[in-house]
């Protein structure tokens, strides 16, 4: 199993970042959103929020690959509108690259 862990930033609006959690809420989520997530090979994924700062914790299979699941989501026709809706609410990186939304981070500890 491998770990990947990613930020992002949301608009610093509260009622934005209020309708971003309403999307999020698992009574509101979309389940060609959750089966496509869970097709890629992605065992769990967790999204925490500090302010208007992301972090998503995605525990996925050995042979999960960022890039499939990116090409993958591309020709997603139900991926590619909750990106739009969601692009409503999300604010890249000062240091994202071109075009990146989520910003893969870098472990620099470990407890054991």
């Amino acid at each position: 199993m491998k770990r990947l862990c990613y930020a992002l930033d949301l608009k610093d609006d509260p009622e934005l970042i209020a309708k971003y959690e309403f999307w999020h809420k698992s009574e509101n989520g979309w389940p060609e959103i959750r089966k496509s997530i869970i097709g890629a090979g992605v065992i769990d994924m967790q999204i925490y929020r500090t302010g208007n700062r992301l972090f998503m914790i995605m525990e996925t299979e050995d042979g999960f690959r960022p890039e499939e699941k990116k090409a993958m989501d591309a020709t997603n026709p139900k991926v590619k509108e909750w990106e739009r809706l969601m692009a409503r609410f999300q604010k890249p990186l000062p240091w994202a690259k071109r075009n990146e939304k989520w910003v893969l981070m870098e472990q620099i500890y470990g407890l054991w």
